[in-house]
């Protein structure tokens, strides 16, 4: 009974003893006029790095409150591969659980510690995510930029709670390697260099695609590309190969030499490595034996309609295959006794095997396209006599005539279409034992990697030398730095920022290769205008000098009064209609002859466009 009454009186005594804090200072947070350290572990309002950010729309994607949109802002001028939309957060749904910030490729979204916001317009609480310290710019109406403003009066930028970090992102920062001969033992052989992905590691680099399609964007073909990664990671190469085929009827041969704008873009190359895109299409092409039987697509009922198409490259093949399940009847022409055009005696052996373009070929000839090879128009069969027989014509006959520095002696040099032509499909070329290669861009590395395996070929054993010079220096090069970083694994040496003065010959034989030093590669406008130091010279030995400085298009084959009804650009390309059609009545173009970028998959994206203008023109609507 003593301890229970001790109790009671201990609990009536007890609410005296506040008596103490009652002339005291309350500790009342006075926010926001006086701010308060938050603790490190909080997360508060976001925070993103405009610049950084791609608009890739991952952050709302994964967002499981859907509190995360992407608002379009007309302002920004988005690049290639990028989009001009950007985060908005609505703090009523958000639970800050920071799934955005762990899987948002460029990192550019972040969160503060400051998690207080006191507003009477409940339009403040819904916001878009900004950085004061990198945006200098709000690109928001004025009218809603008072609010946004009020919005952010107390917000320290500068205080980060939860930063993105690599090793603990919800994406795969590294790609699958890819298995690859190694240099000591490639430069041996022409055996192709690149092995191809297993099932296992295909499946493994498809699941660390995000399917925000800023690869689909870059891509001039604007393949589905998140559609065909998918497809196999589920493992159906099969449909991952229809839908390649929507878009580019050549995968086999864009597989392996595609210059992959699509990587360029994607979301992961920002701070690790992206998709391997291109290697993914040559698997899915690599794993289907027969294409016919798994496409199981057939023409559309024949029109009567007749196209002629001139040169079997990337974009003669796919505008003939498009226009083929159209139902119109097609003939293709070509010099060569094969198909794939500059691709059939351009990349090497042990870059583009015969048999996979002729894989992509021999399956648009199974649709009913006809193909008459070894055939020169404007020789063989005269061009006036197609443009009078057929219902329209494309032009796909790309670069076909090597230039040429004509410097003094220039004649002794080898062209390089020509070296690697005979190398491919002809009797092959006796290489010398110091090989001198003139030119810094993609056909140069294969000049000078192809010269190099001839070289252990011819002269096993003994010791051989292949080096390139080159008007570009490393920071301007235009060869790829994947093809750059492999010639110089194999071995060849590189003389960047030299020009060529002369070929020295004596008694008939090439000795080598006397050079200048360039000062300027480009003027003040940027054209093409190099200028040199005359008093700074280097002389290269060699005994072989082959020149790979760029390609020109033969329009020799169109007679005068039909090839000057063409118009052409500034910079000398066939001008063409948003259809692909030149100002030449019923006559189509795309490719190199028409395009910047010289490469297969915008001479693709060129013979889509065109297949669907002939096939308006076919119909009379379009004149």
């Amino acid at each position: 009974m003593k301890e229970k009454s001790e109790v009671k009186k201990g609990s009536v005594l007890k609410p005296f003893k506040a008596i103490k804090y009652l002339f005291e200072k309350p500790g009342t947070l006075r926010y926001p006029f006086e701010q308060k350290e938050p603790s490190p572990r909080y997360r508060g309002f976001h925070l993103n790095d405009w610049d950084k950010c791609t608009g890739c729309g991952n952050c709302a994607d994964i967002c499981p409150n859907q509190a995360i949109t992407m608002v379009e802002i007309p302002e920004i001028k988005p690049k290639t591969g990028e989009k001009n939309e950007r985060p908005k957060i609505d703090y009523g749904r958000c639970c800050f659980c920071g799934l955005c910030v762990d899987i948002c490729p460029p990192g550019s979204l972040r969160l503060s510690r400051d998690y207080l916001h006191i507003h009477f317009d409940p339009g403040t609480f819904t916001l878009l995510a900004k950085d004061e310290k990198t945006d200098k710019e709000h690109f928001l109406p004025e009218e809603k930029y008072s609010i946004f403003q009020a919005s952010l009066a107390h917000r320290k930028t500068d205080n980060e709670g939860f930063v993105s970090d690599l090793k603990y992102s919800l994406f795969e920062p590294e790609r699958v390697p890819m298995p690859e001969v190694p240099p000591e033992k490639r430069v041996l052989s022409f055996m192709e260099q690149v092995l191809g992905y297993s099932r296992e590691e295909a499946k493994k680099e498809a699941l660390r695609c995000l399917e925000c399609k800023l690869c689909e964007d870059a891509c001039p073909a604007h393949l589905k590309i998140s559609e065909y990664i998918k497809a196999i990671y589920e493992d159906k190469p099969d449909e991952s190969l229809r839908k390649i085929f929507e878009d580019n009827p050549i995968p086999a041969i864009c597989g392996r030499i595609c210059m992959a704008h699509c990587e360029k873009a994607c979301s992961l190359g920002k701070r690790g490595e992206p998709v391997a895109i291109r290697w993914l299409k040559r698997y899915a092409s690599d794993m289907v034996e027969d294409y016919k039987k798994a496409l199981g697509v057939k023409p559309a009922k024949s029109t009567g309609k007749k196209v002629a198409v001139i040169g079997a490259g990337p974009g003669g093949l796919s505008v003939a295959y498009f226009l083929r399940l159209k139902g119109h009847e097609i003939t293709v022409f070509d010099s060569l006794p094969g198909g794939g055009g500059m691709m059939r005696i351009g990349p090497p052996l042990y870059r583009l095997p015969i048999e996979s373009i002729d894989k992509d070929v021999n399956y648009i000839a199974s649709l009913g396209v006809k193909f008459k090879f070894n055939t020169t128009v404007g020789k063989d069969i005269l061009f006036e006599d197609i443009y009078k027989n057929y219902d329209a014509i494309y032009l796909g006959i790309g670069t076909t005539v090597s230039r040429s520095t004509r410097v003094k002696n220039s004649d002794k040099a080898y062209p390089a279409l020509l070296f690697l032509k005979e190398n491919k499909i002809g009797k092959g070329v006796k290489v010398g034992r110091e090989v001198i290669v003139i030119g810094g861009g993609n056909v140069a590395m294969d000049v000078a990697r192809e010269a190099l395996r001839l070289q252990h070929i011819q002269y096993p054993g003994e010791k051989v030398v292949t080096k390139t010079v080159s008007l570009e220096d490393w920071d301007i090069m235009p060869a790829t730095k994947e093809e750059i970083e492999d010639a110089k694994a194999e071995g060849v040496q590189f003389n960047p920022g030299w020009g060529p003065k002369e070929i020295k010959v004596e008694d008939g034989k090439v000795k080598g290769l006397l050079c200048m030093k360039v000062k300027s590669v480009f003027d003040e406008q940027g054209r093409f205008n190099p200028t040199f130091y005359e008093d700074k010279e280097m002389f290269l030995e060699g005994d072989m000098v082959i020149e790979a400085i760029g390609q020109a298009p033969d329009f020799s084959f169109i007679p005068k009064e039909l090839f000057d009804k063409l118009e052409f650009t500034p910079r000398r390309k066939v001008k063409v209609d948003e259809n692909g059609k030149t100002s030449l009545p019923k006559v189509f173009a795309g490719g190199d002859i028409v395009n910047l970028n010289l490469d297969a998959v915008t001479a693709i994206a060129d013979a889509k466009r065109a297949a669907e203008g002939i096939d308006l023109y076919l119909k009379g609507k379009l004149k």
